[in-house]
């Protein structure tokens, strides 16, 4: 897959929670039944399960997904897909809205089923860390919260960043590639980053939440419509093109439609911070990060956020 468009701000991590909300609202327009059962929504866009690297990185990246590969085989996503889009299922597409919103305002007034995204790539590290068999991702807001809680839970791991910079003294720097490196079998991962984690807490609807990314975009749109919601809000955690691309994507599957990811991310490929990440030039941040954050519908599990003793806790649901 050709990897997507960002900007220099972004990473530099300024304006990353945006004060404001930019919403809009578009209904469903009725015309599911071109897609049968589904089975063709699904069919052409799990071809697209695996990344296709064109870049000096790839045999990096195939290191790195080599060993989930035995996954992919045994996704159980058609039979789910098609009880979606039985006739009830497409009736609901027919009446229910789909709001786009950003940062922090934009989550405090979303309503619904809520799914906040951060592609990089906070929420990318919780998918990779709960498919290499993390018990939870908890989210905290602050560094020193991070490092308090983890001091309390045997084996927990930090995974931290300070506007997209690593932190002196923290291992993982919110990098999926760092975070597929280390052994978290059974273990917590705590989280704190500049987006992706205060925008979620700040949601306040009680319908429920998710957080979301690329690499698992199609498994949360599956959780959000097996909940029959009247609204689903989606939330790019910042202003950004791969945010925006994956909100799209995922408007696009509640739908019941088909879209190609790779126009929508085309605005990251003409980036500065683009550039600058496959040039290996930016600290914490590798190459192979953004391989693995586009990796389109890469994990068939959502990742439902709860909160409990003051903090969101993420893990990993499979639809049975």
């Amino acid at each position: 897959m050709a990897l997507a468009g960002v900007d220099e701000e972004h990473l530099a991590g300024a304006n990353l929670a945006l004060p404001r909300a930019i919403v809009e609202v578009k209904v469903a327009d009725g015309h599911d039944e071109r897609y049968r059962d589904g089975v063709t929504v699904l069919g052409d866009f799990l071809a697209g399960l695996e990344p296709e690297p064109h870049d000096s990185h790839r045999s990096a990246v195939g290191d790195l997904l080599e060993a989930e590969r035995p996954m992919l085989a045994a996704l159980p996503w058609r039979r789910h897909w098609m009880d979606i889009m039985r006739p009830a299922a497409k009736r609901q597409h027919q009446t229910m809205r789909i709001v786009h919103a950003i940062g922090v305002e934009g989550a405090r007034s979303a309503q619904g089923v809520v799914v906040v995204i951060d592609v990089l790539r906070s929420f990318t590290v919780s998918a990779y860390a709960l498919a290499g068999g993390a018990r939870e991702s908890i989210l905290v807001p602050t560094v020193d919260q991070a490092r308090n809680l983890a001091e309390k839970i045997p084996g927990a791991i930090i995974s931290a960043e300070e506007n997209a910079l690593p932190i002196p003294g923290i291992e993982i720097s919110n990098s999926p590639t760092q975070i597929t490196k280390a052994d978290v079998r059974g273990k917590t991962l705590v989280q704190r980053s500049t987006a992706g984690t205060p925008v979620l807490g700040a949601v306040r609807s009680e319908e429920g939440m998710f957080a979301g990314s690329l690499v698992v975009a199609g498994a949360t749109v599956q959780a959000c419509l097996s909940r029959r919601p009247s609204t689903v809000t989606l939330v790019a955690s910042a202003d950004h093109p791969e945010d925006h691309a994956c909100a799209k994507y995922m408007e696009a599957l509640l739908h019941g439609e088909r879209v190609d990811i790779d126009p929508l991310l085309e605005p990251l490929r003409n980036t500065d911070r683009y550039r600058k990440v496959m040039a290996g030039l930016w600290p914490g941040f590798p190459p192979t990060d953004l391989e693995l954050s586009l990796a389109l519908d890469r994990f068939d599990f959502a990742m439902p956020a709860a909160r409990r003793d003051g903090q969101i806790r993420l893990k990993a649901e499979r639809l049975q």
